[in-house]
């Protein structure tokens, strides 16, 4: 077995870990948190196949990934804020 396949289904694992703390929260900061971990495993499978089919393409998706992730992760977090600094908590 290929260790980037063995590390593809420790990813997959990881985005089953995610998923369900993201349907099952139970606040917002952890459905946040969830959420960046499966764009943090979005981006490590699109650097995986770009080792396994020696694409260089897997490569610019994952820039891509990684820039919304970040964005996306900045911009949740601030409207928790400004939903806790109003007194809503959940």
């Amino acid at each position: 077995m290929n260790p980037v396949y063995a590390f593809v289904l420790l990813l997959v694992v990881a985005a089953i870990v995610g998923f369900y703390r993201l349907l099952a929260g139970p606040t917002r900061a952890d459905r946040v948190i969830a959420l960046d971990l499966l764009f943090a495993v979005a981006i490590v499978l699109s650097i995986c196949a770009a080792l396994a089919s020696g694409s260089p393409a897997f490569l610019d998706v994952a820039v891509g990934l990684s820039l919304v992730g970040f964005v996306a992760t900045i911009a949740w977090a601030r409207l928790i804020d400004r939903q806790v600094t109003q007194g809503e908590d959940r």
